[in-house]
């Protein structure tokens, strides 16, 4: 008995249930031949808000399917799960409609923002996606050897992140990245000098905690280019040469950290896009994501 005359309580019941044994959500059909399971918890952080995916996969599938991991941009700091851009809102059926169309689960992911926590977050929280959907692979009729991530802007970079320094060895199969940044300790020289990094009020010094001139350990650990290996899964890389929001140049080192490792990389620059695909036409928009979707196949066939 505690001294307040009542037994002491069990605390443990205070902990939430775990992710891989929760109910998952009704299934709905928002095209033909489409199922989508919309807010599955994959993790419940310590302090922090339950997260949550939407998977899309085919109806019907005759056996597990590849997946596509989708990271979401807004700057670390904003966006939705289920946005893919805005050149891509009016597409009728939608983006991850037409990836299930291709062939593929799409499980669309959240993150903790930079909001809610700083750097490693976001890419533990990607570490826990990829977990739980492993974990659940048989109900959910997923290939858990087969995933391809696909992240645009920030989404890119936390996607390269995850792609990098996922424990499945020969899992991840594959990443695209759309204007993503890479290396956060040269977006001073990469912007041309317009980019100030000792300031403490940058989306990239609000991922961190700091501003990356003040913490370059940090900024450093939170670059793709600083997990390239060997080992380092295929890569696709799509940038716009005239991104005034994270230069192009961002993606050329990555993607020649990736060759100088060995590892395989594509990388593609769009002759005069702006960050989102501003500036393209929408046919040529069209090619990106059907290119995306050729390589993801190739990776995972």
């Amino acid at each position: 008995m505690t001294r307040s005359g009542l037994p002491p309580f069990p605390f443990e019941l205070l902990a939430p249930p775990d992710p891989a044994t929760l109910a998952l959500p009704p299934v709905a059909t928002p095209e033909p031949g489409v199922e989508l399971l919309r807010g599955a918890v994959y993790a419940v952080p310590d302090g922090s808000r339950p997260l949550e995916l939407d998977l899309w996969r085919p109806a019907g599938a005759d056996g597990p399917v590849p997946v596509i991991v989708f990271v979401h941009g807004g700057g670390w700091r904003t966006g939705r799960r289920d946005d893919m851009g805005p050149r891509f809102r009016t597409w009728r059926p939608g983006p991850f409609a037409r990836l299930v169309q291709a062939g593929f689960a799409v499980a669309c992911v959240d993150y903790r923002l930079s909001g809610e926590a700083h750097f490693p977050a976001q890419r533990d929280d990607l570490a826990a996606a990829l977990s739980w959907l492993r974990v659940r692979a048989d109900e959910l009729a997923v290939d858990r050897s087969r995933i391809v991530l696909w992240g645009e802007s920030a989404g890119a970079h936390l996607a390269a992140l995850a792609a990098l320094t996922s424990a499945e060895d020969g899992a991840v199969r594959g990443c695209v990245c759309w204007y993503g940044p890479s290396d956060l300790g040269a977006l001073a020289e990469d912007h041309g000098g317009r980019f100030d990094a000792g300031d403490p009020t940058t989306r990239e010094a609000r991922l961190l905690g700091a501003a990356p001139a003040a913490d370059e350990e940090l900024a450093r650990a939170a670059s793709p280019v600083a997990h390239v290996s060997a080992d380092s899964p295929a890569f696709l890389l799509l940038h716009g040469t005239d991104d005034t929001l994270v230069p192009s140049r961002q993606s050329v080192r990555l993607a020649d950290a990736l060759r100088a490792a060995g590892a395989p990389v594509e990388l593609r620059l769009i002759e005069g896009a702006q960050h989102l695909w501003v500036g393209l036409p929408d046919e040529a928009v069209t090619e990106c994501f059907e290119g995306s979707v050729a390589f993801a196949r190739a990776r995972t066939s």
